[in-house]
């Protein structure tokens, strides 16, 4: 299972949900399950590394990561993936423009996964507050990685 997770400038939430879902499955034993990896809709942040206050969240949860250099996402790299999860309205409006029309069903919310629908992952750049983006993030991952295969 290829998922790609999609935020704004990929520097807080899609990174954030890229290392928490892999320490999920790395947990699980199921890393030769899936391909994770995490993009922006956006060129603002491309080049940059992960945003500091989210890359200590990681840190303060015992979440590993590794060096992220962020980037937009790819027509190409949507059009491989099994999954796009994006975090807001705003990502999802932004990508169908991205990606082509046939990938678009393959774009879901994180928080529906969380059992919470279409509601938006809270956004530490405009909040600071990661200890809810952490927990969205969380619930989200968890959710996913509890789903059955073929309802993905």
């Amino acid at each position: 299972m290829k998922i790609i997770f999609v935020c704004h400038g990929n520097i807080c939430r899609s990174p954030m949900a890229e290392y928490i879902m892999k320490d999920l499955v790395r947990k699980a034993g199921r890393e030769s399950e899936f391909e994770i990896s995490s993009a922006a809709v956006s060129y603002e942040e491309e080049g940059n590394p992960i945003y500091p206050s989210a890359a200590r969240m990681l840190e303060s949860k015992g979440v590993p990561y590794h060096a992220h250099t962020a980037h937009r996402i790819t027509p190409e790299e949507a059009a491989k993936a099994d999954l796009v999860i994006v975090m807001d309205n705003s990502n999802k409006r932004l990508i169908s423009k991205i990606i082509d029309s046939v990938d678009v069903p393959k774009v879901h919310y994180m928080m529906e996964y969380a059992g919470t629908g279409c509601r938006d992952v809270a956004d530490p750049w405009y909040t600071g507050d990661f200890d809810r983006t952490y927990e969205d993030i969380l619930a989200g991952c968890q959710g996913l990685l509890s789903y059955p295969v073929e309802t993905r």
